[in-house]
């Protein structure tokens, strides 16, 4: 019993050490794919339907799409440590009269489930979310979270990453962006494989509307170095 014990033990210590060792690598390493892409690569029977992903630095993304996509996911960004408390209890008594259940992830939190875990809905995935949320807050820069999320989320059926992204609605790079490209993007976000950012719809109007609106008031954006 005490053997079967202690292996667990072990086996659970390797596995914080190899978790806190793949955050740690890839708080320089560029994110070569996600969980998501690879399911859905695997998904995949048409040919012709080519994933499209393209990891850039955050130099060259655009200023815009940064502040869109704050403004439209997590106007707390850059002030909490992965969790914003009063999103989660605002979503909470949502929920609790029996509206249409909102969330309350944090671009840290939605970064640590794209980049390490698989995509679907758990408790033992939120926790691990927590975990890895954790780990990220504690070793990366706010300036290299946003940098991953950009470079890992969906923004389109099929398309990840701000470059590919700018790519494939507005034939630019993501760098070029203008506030009304970047808005229209960010607008998307919520359900990518759904909505189209270009042409839009007069919901996603309104829903970029009311993003550039966020970011008038928001400013200009600003990273503490870590």
């Amino acid at each position: 019993m005490k053997k079967i014990f202690r292996f667990f033990v072990k086996f659970f210590l390797w596995l914080v050490v190899l978790s806190f060792a793949i955050v740690l690598i890839f708080k320089w390493v560029p994110v070569p794919t996600t969980p998501l892409m690879v399911l859905q690569s695997i998904e995949n029977t048409n040919p012709k339907a080519r994933q499209k992903h393209e990891w850039v630095p955050i130099e060259s993304i655009s200023k815009q799409l940064q502040l869109a996509v704050i403004c439209s996911e997590d106007q707390n960004f850059l002030n909490h440590n992965g969790f914003d408390l009063k999103a989660i209890e605002k979503a909470y008594l949502h929920n609790k009269k029996g509206k249409r259940i909102k969330g309350a992830s944090t671009i840290s939190q939605q970064t640590a489930k794209n980049v390490f875990l698989w995509p679907e809905r758990s408790w033992l995935r939120k926790g691990l979310e927590t975990y890895f949320t954790f780990l990220i807050e504690l070793t990366w820069s706010k300036e290299r979270i946003l940098e991953v999320y950009l470079n890992s989320i969906e923004m389109g059926n099929g398309v990840f990453g701000a470059e590919a992204a700018a790519q494939h609605w507005f034939k630019k790079p993501a760098s070029k962006l203008s506030k009304y490209e970047a808005s229209a993007i960010a607008s998307i976000l919520p359900r990518p494989r759904r909505y189209k950012a270009n042409p839009v719809t007069p919901y996603i109007q309104g829903r970029k509307q009311w993003i550039m609106k966020q970011m008038e008031y928001f400013g200009t954006l600003t990273f503490k170095t870590k």
